[in-house]
């Protein structure tokens, strides 16, 4: 399946994705970093991906098309090491409920969150 159109909406921070065959979906920024492709996410020769916390409000700075297959997403966190193929977007896609149901059930279990820490010094 290859994608037609990639449409990024800043505000929303969601991606519309428009597939040859007339489907087409939406992501979000978060859901995308924190399903990063990139062996940083991924892990080496682990059972279950590295969980990404903290990446609610994360944006895209930049899409980079890569030959006629993937595409290059470019976080506002710096970002930059995953190749999401146009196979892999789909099965993000299809897989979304799920997905995103795993990721919330592994980031309770981790006693971590979404937002963005705020670090504290406190001084005497």
């Amino acid at each position: 399946m290859l994608i037609t159109t990639l449409h990024y909406h800043q505000r929303s921070k969601t991606l519309d994705i428009h597939f040859d065959n007339g489907d087409s979906a939406e992501l979000s920024a978060e859901f995308l970093r924190v399903h990063s492709p990139s062996a940083e996410v991924q892990g080496h020769h682990q059972s279950e991906p590295n969980l990404v916390t903290n990446k609610r409000d994360v944006g895209i700075n930049k899409i980079e098309p890569v030959g006629h297959y993937a595409v290059r997403l470019i976080f506002d966190d710096g970002h930059l090491s995953g190749l999401y193929s146009f196979r892999y977007l789909a099965e993000l896609t299809s897989n979304k409920d799920n997905l995103w149901q795993s990721y919330l059930a592994r980031l309770k279990a981790a006693n971590a969150q979404r937002d963005t820490s705020i670090a504290i010094k406190v001084t005497p």
